[in-house]
């Protein structure tokens, strides 16, 4: 967690209170403005299924939706989400959530199982907005999320089995 800074009187200055909207319910965190929504999310308010990878947003194990889109945890500072609505992977829709679940399971995508929780946050984006993809659609919007035991095959048959509902 940030350490708080000390005044020039040598006291602890108070941290700035946000109020976000995570999975549906306002919370309301002490954080100092640059703290990344990952750490928030983590330390903060105990939603441990964002995980964190490399934070620098290049592996995207960390992903999240704000306000419907696939956004990198480790790169938002709590202090620019505003009246953003935050969605993790716990809070996700049984609508997504579910039928991608089954088919990450009967394709056995899961190795490590790492980054999976991203995998499925921006599946679960992707099938939102375009609900029959394409692989080539596929490749491009999961082609961001590493997946260091290298299910991409898997991956996408996942994607197009929850597609199908199957």
């Amino acid at each position: 967690l940030a350490l708080r800074k000390r005044s020039q009187l040598g006291k602890l200055a108070p941290m700035p209170v946000y109020q976000i909207n995570v999975n549906g319910q306002p919370r309301e965190v002490d954080a100092p403005a640059e703290m990344p929504l990952l750490w928030v999310l983590r330390d903060l308010l105990n939603l441990t299924g964002t995980k964190y990878g490399c934070g620098i947003g290049e592996c995207r194990a960390c992903t999240i939706h704000i306000n419907g889109s696939a956004t990198y945890a480790c790169r938002v500072a709590v202090s620019s989400v505003g009246a953003g609505q935050i969605v993790t992977i716990e809070g996700l829709d049984p609508e997504f959530k579910e039928p991608l679940v089954a088919a990450w399971e009967a394709e056995d995508v899961p190795q490590c199982g790492y980054c999976q929780p991203g995998q499925i946050m921006s599946a679960a984006a992707l099938l939102s907005r375009t609900p029959r993809p394409t692989d080539a659609e596929i490749d491009n919007a999961m082609s961001v999320n590493l997946c260091r035991c290298g299910t991409y095959n898997r991956i996408r048959r996942a994607i197009h089995r929850a597609a199908e509902g199957a």
